[in-house]
């Protein structure tokens, strides 16, 4: 499974004049329409098997429609123009900002729904169910749907089936924004904007687990904590019977099956109690087989998720965090042994990814600062294990996230709280045609290296059904091989054997003898025929490298590496 992450509003923004802090009519925003078939030929054709759209469901946006009912958000609990996509206002809605026609922005997704499954991929939304926006109010819920909070005590903190948590008597407190002193006199305009006021009384809970009426401004202060009956107060889990809460999002997700979305990634599973997830899911596949994605980032609640429906786990904190720590702070290569030991059998149920929303760009000042550099890394997640791998649109395209947008600041991530565009990505886009047209020469051989890779992965039994076999174990810093900067691993199924070697060292090639024992010989079946020559054929490359069997056990094969280097060799 190869996931592509898209995020609609940016994938198809082909505004090249883009002003700070620009709204949608001045910074204009891509819509399901730019996902044309072009677009998905394109992707179908790198090796995509599932496109995980994200921010389709309306959201806080300063941006307003009065012609549909749809309001502005209050400014003091939007983020950015564009607002968060994860700060939801309605469950049942399409955002509007995503439509060439927002009137008929529904229809325009179950069209472009329909786009992608005629090309045989299949289409992943994101489901939010910890929290809402503060301002959430459903236009577009079914008849027989109960908005959230309607019936709740708000005179209590908690109550079972009160969907919302309670600060009972007290006003909620917006973090300050307003100017400093400073600000005041180098900027004296600022001495007359009137800031609008937000009203919550009482307050509710916020969207990180802040029981509290003054949430900071590093605080989730824009969405608000949907109650699954948890007690966090007394410490009691209150399941009996079914919190109403437990209905609502259920609900949700079958909302969404029936329009024919294949699956979801769950936000921030791992603050919504596991007994909810083994109920739903249990309850969801009676009738739909989606497939679920649990972000999760507490390892010691793996298998729970796991045993409760998940099919798959974020792996951040295991194998995306090491691969960090070895480029920015030079962790040793060897230390990715700990990631499969410590997951315990778990491996092939963990999403890698190596960007997404939520990390720094690979290509940014604040990461490698070169896509090319990072290939380690990302073929490291893309062919230790069985599971799925996930790149971000532009990522493909080296897309380095330079400068400030607006709100999400220069921080080396393309913003989802900003009207804003991918510059690298435009190269690719060509002006709707999709075909690398305006592509630089370093960017045309990056996006050779992925396309390659992620079919390979694709097509490989070795990668999709194989085993992993570990050399570092076989390979130690005192025979001709440098576990410092160098990995290697197998994979193999059946006739398929590969010897993958990744030099993370930037700046210095390496020479390796790489010796594979004599139990993963057996393992993969290797002919041990006295004295045969062997060839071993780089996939990325087609170089071949010739070895004596005898020699693999004591010598090893020996593997010719540059800097930033993969070899991909099948045996």
């Amino acid at each position: 499974m190869n996931i592509y992450q898209l995020f609609v509003r940016t994938f198809g923004n082909k505004n090249k004049d883009l002003v700070f802090d620009g709204d949608k009519s001045r910074n204009k925003c891509g819509t399901f329409a730019d996902i044309n078939d072009k677009a998905l030929d394109a992707l179908k054709t790198l090796g995509i098997t599932h496109i995980w759209l994200t921010g389709v469901i309306r959201h806080s946006s300063m941006t307003a429609y009065p012609e549909l009912g749809i309001k502005s958000t209050n400014p003091l609990i939007t983020k950015g123009k564009a607002g968060s996509p994860y700060s939801i206002m309605d469950y049942y809605d399409i955002d509007p900002d995503l439509a060439v026609s927002p009137q008929n922005r529904m229809a325009e997704f179950e069209d472009v729904l329909q786009r992608i499954h005629d090309k045989g991929m299949k289409v992943i939304i994101d489901f939010i169910p910890n929290h809402l926006a503060r301002e959430y109010k459903s236009l577009c819920k079914p008849m027989y749907v109960e908005d959230f909070g309607v019936n709740d005590n708000k005179n209590v903190v908690f109550a079972k089936d009160n969907n919302f948590y309670y600060c009972p008597d007290q006003q909620l407190v917006i973090p300050s924004q307003q100017p400093t002193v400073t600000e005041l006199v180098e900027v004296p305009w600022l001495r007359q904007v009137q800031l609008p006021q937000f009203y919550e009384f009482p307050a509710k809970a916020s969207g990180n687990d802040v029981f509290s009426p003054n949430p900071s401004v590093n605080d989730w202060y824009d969405a608000v904590k949907l109650n699954y009956g948890v007690d966090y107060q007394n410490n009691c889990r209150c399941f009996e019977p079914i919190p109403n809460t437990w209905y609502k999002m259920l609900d949700i997700m079958i909302y969404w099956c029936e329009k024919g979305v294949d699956g979801f990634r769950v936000d921030m599973a791992e603050m919504v109690p596991v007994e909810f997830w083994r109920w739903s899911i249990d309850m969801l596949r009676e009738n739909y087989e989606p497939v679920m994605i649990a972000e999760i980032y507490q390892p010691h609640l793996y298998k729970e998720y796991i045993y409760a429906g998940f099919d798959y786990l974020y792996d951040k904190v295991g194998l995306y965090n090491t691969l960090e720590n070895i480029y920015r702070y030079g962790q040793r290569a060897d230390s990715i042994t700990n990631v499969w030991n410590e997951l315990q059998g778990l491996g092939d149920v963990m999403l890698r990814f190596m960007e997404n929303h939520d990390e720094v760009r690979l290509a940014s000042r604040h990461f490698v600062g070169d896509a090319f550099k990072a290939f380690p890394a990302v073929a490291m997640s893309a062919l230790m294990n069985r599971g799925p791998f996930m790149i971000y649109n532009g990522q493909e395209s080296g897309e380095d996230a330079l400068g400030a947008p607006g709100f999400s600041g220069d921080d080396g991530r393309t913003s989802i709280f900003d009207y804003a565009v991918m510059p690298k990505h435009q190269n690719w886009m060509s002006g709707g045609r999709f075909d690398g047209s305006d592509f630089s020469d370093e960017q045309k051989r990056l996006f050779g290296f992925y396309k390659k890779l992620l079919n390979f992965r694709l097509n490989s039994d070795a990668i999709n059904k194989g085993a992993f076999y570990d050399l570092m174990w076989v390979n130690p810093w005192y025979s001709n091989f440098d576990p410092q900067y160098v990995y290697a691993f197998l994979r193999y199924h059946e006739e398929e054997r590969l010897l993958v070697v990744i030099n993370f060292k930037l700046d210095e090639s390496r020479c390796c003898k790489v010796k594979i024992s004599d139990d993963a010989l057996e393992y993969m079946m290797m002919p041990t025929a006295n004295g045969q020559m062997l060839t071993a054929v780089d996939v990325m490359t087609g170089e071949e490298i010739q070895y004596n069997i005898n020699d693999v056990g004591t010598q090893g094969i020996e593997v010719n590496l540059k800097p930033a280097d993969v070899k991909i060799l099948k045996l």
